[in-house]
């Protein structure tokens, strides 16, 4: 009986990123240890969403600008502080990869600096040689990009915990949450609705992905531009990233929820930020101090974040009353 010939294993590629920091491992290690803290440090990642944690280990979905579009996959990862060492492996890859797997080691060196290393192992389909150089391509200039925020972020000065905090404000809804979700999700109509928003493009090249750029006037009358990639899971939550930020910050991203609870609907907006030091004089003025920027920063954000929350209350609420009456 003939033998089936063996399908020949695919080749599996390598890449090896690295980085001289001045600052501790083990706080170099803690910030890509939490991946929540990712979409306001990492400027390709837009969004993380854990889905199991047991112990060191943990899985989640990660939303990523790779090659100018937004990639989804999941990933585990095996955390080991002893070590300094985090290991990971996408669990569904998007084609053409077929699959990803790697680690982040931290090295003590001399005078509290540290040398991170980043390393990606991966297939693609068919063993294409056009599709593995487009991986290495984006793995080259993701790479570049992680680390790099990683030796500004550490390097500043300051406490990383001081320059990258997250804060919440929640609000209870009359009407229904996903009423309140819609107000959000249609952001193309927020010129019209909010005081706070001048001007609104917004685009979905896919269902769920949304690309949002808004004129916002604060209440000192000061204007900037942003413009974030959205991530839309109707009817419960619309995360985002913003690639455009203001002055004041290297990283912005957020998350707005929506429930059910027994005591009602509520919606909330989370925001996770990075202070960028070097912007706080020239924005807050020469006499201004972290301290002075986080209270700005908490203010402004949590003011414009309200603003819409109420909106959008107001829209759950009157989708109520209107059914009612309908109803009636």
């Amino acid at each position: 009986m003939a033998r089936t010939a063996a399908l020949p294993s695919p080749t599996v590629h390598r890449s090896e990123h690295s980085v001289t920091v001045a600052a501790p491992a083990e706080t170099l290690y803690a910030l890509v240890a939490d991946v929540t803290r990712w979409p306001a440090v990492f400027e390709p990642t837009v969004h993380v969403r854990h889905l199991a944690r047991e112990g060191r280990t943990e899985r989640f979905e990660i939303w990523a600008e790779v090659n100018g579009e937004i990639a989804h996959w999941r990933s585990r990862r095996v955390l080991d502080p002893r070590r300094l060492y985090v290991s990971f492996r996408q669990e569904h890859s998007r084609p053409p990869v077929t699959s990803m797997s790697g680690g982040w080691l931290f090295r003590r060196l001399a005078d509290s600096r540290t040398e991170i290393v980043l390393r990606h192992r991966f297939t693609v389909a068919g063993d294409d040689p056009a599709a593995a150089a487009r991986i290495e391509e984006a793995l080259d200039r993701n790479s570049a990009r992680e680390l790099g925020a990683l030796a500004a972020l550490a390097e500043t000065g300051h406490p990383v915990d001081d320059l990258v905090f997250s804060f919440t404000d929640t609000i209870p809804l009359t009407g229904a949450a996903h009423d309140a979700y819609t107000f959000v999700e249609r952001a193309e109509r927020w010129a019209e609705l909010l005081p706070h928003v001048a001007r609104v493009t917004l685009t979905e090249p896919e269902p769920g992905l949304q690309w949002l750029e808004m004129d916002t006037v604060t209440a000192d009358g000061s204007a900037h531009t942003t413009r974030s990639a959205r991530i839309c899971r109707a009817p419960e939550w619309i995360a985002y990233k913003q690639q455009r930020t203001p002055r004041l910050l290297s990283g912005h991203s957020g998350e707005w929820t929506f429930a059910q609870t027994p005591q009602g609907a509520v919606a909330t907006a989370r925001h996770t930020v990075a202070v960028d030091p070097t912007g706080i004089t020239e924005v807050l003025g020469p006499e201004a101090t972290l301290d002075d920027a986080r209270t700005y920063v908490r203010e402004a954000l949590g003011r414009n974040s309200l603003t819409t929350l109420r909106h959008a209350a107001g829209a759950s609420d009157a989708a109520e009353t209107a059914e009612a009456a309908e109803a009636g």
